[in-house]
């Protein structure tokens, strides 16, 4: 391992976001309480994991431009899941396995054990053989400092598949085991294959874990595998499965046979922006996820990144979610309690009864703030009620609900003049007398939730600070809100 340049990449790294922070913490759409890199891109969520009772977050880091490129591990630390801090660089591009001008060190996963945080991450690189994706090992004694297995890489791609689509691993232990997930590409499909280990660095192939037919795409990013409750879950990112970005599946896992039998199919979001979410346990017990706020390229919507990179930092990350087991056999993703904490300025109302018309929504100071509404189906003669969001006098967000259909909407065409699209979902209300909403919005995002956290709507709009008026109204009948609750939300960042 070349450990002077690996140190020295790290070094010049810093060195050069020094430079860039302070001028970049000033970009008017910096978000208050969603993690952002503090110069710089960012795309998917790495190595989640509770060290020593620290939160530990990595995550995809290009440090030099606020565009995806030649990759790194940024790192920060937390006691609270909303208050971060900025570590030094955990990963470089440094060596013949993951030196690539157009990779560098690609995502994965940690796991703690015999006291250590090991890290396992995809590297890239082309020799001559085209692109190449391989497993590669790190390990740190204090969580911050890390350094590379001298025998990395440590697997490659299995005979017949592409070393190209090889990507994303994410581990764990079971019994007296190691085992880890893979992303891949075969025949045009996408598939998770399952290795096993008996010591983190020789793996042998056990399966293909569940694989696409045609139905999920032709290759599986960030898959992530998980135990929840007595059912096991898998979550991936497909490419080429239309306007699906991040699928879960629930079902059954033989450790025997490495194979996953599903019965349960859902969206971990249905919004335009939450793509590659991780997942851990922490030490409260809670499978917790976090997710890049943001789209690719070869998305049936995107338009660009966004208009951040004029101010040098481009990409956030989705608040932190605690994933749950309905009764019913699919998945709820609610905002974890620690949000509370930065809570200021409640309002409350209650029992409002609203006709045809625009009522304002009191909710800090209109910019960043969270909003939990509970409508009482049974007493509203509206099929038909909106929202609009972080509006001005040329400029809106619009939430759509259509009861009678049981549709959902998000319209952001007239968000901001750079932002498009309109995303949708069902909405269960089955034979629910209550309906409740709650909304997570900041400078340059919205995070709807509803269907008892069941239904989630993640999108970035990049509203002026004027965009600060919020209204609810039904569209043709009466809606009654047996409460409003709304906070004004603390910046965490400044």
């Amino acid at each position: 391992m070349s450990l002077s340049l690996f140190k020295e990449n790290i070094e010049k790294a810093e060195r050069y976001i020094a430079q860039k922070k302070n001028i970049v913490k000033s970009g008017k759409m910096r978000q208050r309480y969603h993690f952002m890199p503090e110069a710089g891109w960012l795309n998917d969520p790495n190595g989640l994991v509770q060290f020593r009772g620290k939160y530990h977050m990595f995550y995809q880091y290009n440090p030099y431009e606020a565009f995806w490129g030649q990759m790194y591990w940024g790192h920060a630390i937390s006691d609270d899941l909303v208050h971060w801090k900025y570590l030094p660089i955990a990963l470089a591009p440094s060596e013949p396995y993951d030196d690539h001008h157009l990779g560098g060190c690609f995502s994965g996963s940690a796991l703690v054990y015999a006291d250590k945080l090991y890290l396992m991450y995809t590297g890239t690189s082309n020799h001559g053989k085209g692109f190449e994706q391989t497993q590669c090992l790190a390990c740190s004694s204090d969580g911050i400092h890390f350094e590379k297995y001298e025998g990395n890489p440590v697997l490659k791609a299995p005979d017949g598949y592409d070393p190209a689509n090889f990507r994303d691993p994410k581990i764990w232990r079971y019994e007296n085991s190691f085992y880890l997930v893979c992303g891949a590409k075969k025949n045009n499909f996408g598939q998770a294959l399952i290795f096993k280990s008996s010591d983190l660095k020789n793996w042998s192939f056990l399966n293909v874990l569940a694989e696409s037919r045609g139905e999920f795409g032709f290759m599986w990013e960030c898959p992530d595998f998980f135990p929840l409750d007595n059912k096991y879950v898998l979550m991936f990112s497909p490419m080429g499965a239309g306007e699906h970005k991040t699928i879960y599946l629930i079902g059954t896992m033989n450790y025997t046979t490495g194979k996953f039998s599903y019965t349960t199919v859902g969206d971990v979001d249905w919004g335009f922006d939450y793509y590659a979410p991780q997942s851990f346990l922490d030490e409260k017990g809670r499978r917790l996820i976090i997710g890049w706020a943001n789209s690719w390229d070869w998305m049936p919507w995107w338009k660009d990144w966004g208009p951040t990179y004029k101010e040098g930092w481009c990409g956030s990350f989705g608040i932190p979610r605690e994933v749950k087991l309905s009764p019913d056999t699919t998945l709820l993703f609610s905002p974890v309690h620690e949000l509370e904490k930065i809570r200021k300025d409640e309002h409350t109302e209650e029992n409002i009864v609203l006709d045809p018309a625009p009522y304002v929504l009191r909710a800090g100071d209109g910019v960043s703030y969270e909003l939990r509404l509970h409508i009482d189906l049974a007493a509203t003669t509206a099929t038909k009620f909106r929202l609009e969001l972080r509006v001005s006098k040329d400029r809106k967000t619009v939430v759509s609900f259509d009861l009678e259909k049981a549709e959902l909407s998000i319209d952001r065409n007239k968000a901001d003049g750079w932002s498009r699209g309109v995303s949708r979902s069902s909405l269960q209300l089955n034979s629910s007398s209550d309906l409740d909403i709650c909304l997570f919005v900041d400078k340059s995002s919205i995070e709807l939730f509803t269907d008892n956290f069941k239904t989630v709507h993640s999108m970035n709009i990049f509203a002026e600070m004027d965009q600060n008026e919020n209204y609810i109204m039904p569209l043709n009948g009466m809606l009654y809100i047996r409460s409003l609750k709304s906070w004004g939300l603390e910046a965490v960042y400044n």
